[in-house]
């Protein structure tokens, strides 16, 4: 599959892409690079993909450090 970007930098995702994983207006779209293969991946942010990271990174003290970054940010 093709598309062409605009002047503007935008592409059409074709309908059957869109269909195939639930992207519908609104929704919203993860970009990552992978620069050695020299790649563009979109990934559709559903509430299926939200539903897939559940318990992913349990354990792992994210929430304590996020808040620690906050307060440091705070106080910059």
């Amino acid at each position: 599959m093709e598309t062409t970007a605009t002047s503007k930098g935008q592409i059409v995702i074709p309908s059957s892409v869109r269909r195939k994983f639930g992207i519908k207006e609104g929704t919203r779209i993860q970009i990552e690079v992978d620069e050695r293969a020299r790649e563009i991946i979109l990934k559709p942010i559903t509430r299926e993909y939200v539903h897939s990271l559940r318990g992913k990174f349990k354990g792992k003290g994210l929430l304590e450090e996020l808040m620690a970054e906050k307060e440091k940010a705070r106080k910059l």
